[in-house]
């Protein structure tokens, strides 16, 4: 089994942006000496989260370690130039050949926000996802036609690409990504009820690709949210602040910095419980988490219901040192 992490990069309760992006570099070498097979970066424009810019991490982590892939998860591609995402993760797989991920995702972050990250404000946003999507796939290919003006501007890169994976929630990224013939993964932590329905999709949709940047066999990941610690009761008490974050998310509070597990029971007003997986649903928990022996049966039984054989994983504790602890425990199934 292969495990990955997407780290978002949670602010720590009494540490500044700066502290919580080392504590990023060091969860990433500590990943790479485990066996873990990528770390991820994701894109999130929130406050309690530093990881706003992933190609700057990507830059910062590949420089500090020397195995492990390294990537997006994922650049919000709606709200960017294709060809100057094309040329930002070239450009980092020349520097770390062999290392990069481009993982690619789509998102709304909110009216302010996808206002503050448009470039022409004359207009209201336009959702033109397909269109960028093939465009970046051309600009990754050098494939435009020699009708199109920009067959004149390839990009001069080395003969190998970053990996190109399609993340996403819906039945929009996983027709596409088969489509494509591209890589794709599930981010199950924001939508479980439809893992079954999207994966199947993918695969169903799925179109070999002799591409630079295709594949000739469907590759799908999953991504979800895992606590692992020594009992069950340290695991509850390391989700709390997990909790609480999608607590405030759902009751739509977004100007917030997450406490430490105790500080965030309290203020939940309770411990939260395991949720167990139903075997044979292919409906992930929206949080697993447990003892090593627990979240393995889970693994165990979602990857053979859903034919995974890598999960991408992503915790948002506030513990430090209980969270490196989670990710050494998982590295058993590695």
């Amino acid at each position: 089994m292969k495990l990955s992490i997407v780290d978002m990069a949670v602010i720590q309760p009494g540490d500044h942006p700066g502290q919580t992006l080392q504590h990023s570099v060091k969860l990433a070498q500590k990943a790479e000496f485990l066996g873990y097979e990528r770390i991820w970066f994701s894109e999130h424009h929130a406050n309690h989260i530093v990881s706003r810019a992933p190609e700057v991490m990507i830059a910062a982590v590949a420089a500090k370690t020397s195995k492990i892939r390294v990537g997006s998860g994922s650049v919000l591609l709606n709200h960017y130039s294709a060809y100057k995402v094309a040329e930002t993760f070239c450009t980092l797989n020349e520097l770390y050949p062999g290392r990069i991920d481009l993982g690619i995702g789509r998102a709304t972050t909110g009216q302010v926000i996808d206002l503050a990250l448009q470039q022409d404000r004359s207009r209201g946003f336009l959702a033109n996802s397909d269109e960028q999507l093939n465009e970046l796939m051309h600009w990754m290919e050098n494939s435009f036609s020699l009708e199109v003006a920009f067959s004149n501007i390839p990009i001069h890169t080395i003969a190998s690409r970053p990996e190109i994976h399609l993340s996403g929630t819906s039945s929009w990224s996983s027709t596409n990504a088969g489509r494509l013939g591209l890589r794709y993964i599930h981010a199950a932590f924001f939508n479980p009820d439809v893992t079954r329905l999207v994966i199947d999709n993918y695969r169903a949709n799925f179109a070999p690709s002799d591409s630079i940047i295709g594949l000739r066999e469907p590759e799908a990941r999953l991504g979800i949210h895992v606590v692992c610690a020594d009992t069950e009761e340290e695991a509850l008490i390391q989700l709390a602040s997990v909790e609480l974050a999608y607590h405030y998310l759902r009751t739509r509070q977004y100007n917030f910095l997450l406490p430490a597990p105790n500080e965030a029971i309290k203020i939940l007003g309770y411990l939260p419980r395991i949720q167990p997986y139903i075997k044979g649903t292919g409906v992930p928990p929206r949080y697993i988490a447990g003892t090593f022996e627990q979240v393995a049966e889970c693994f165990y039984y979602l990857s053979k219901d859903l034919n995974i054989d890598e999960f991408v994983i992503q915790d948002m504790m506030t513990d430090q040192e209980a969270r490196l602890h989670s990710y050494e425990l998982l590295s058993a199934l590695l």
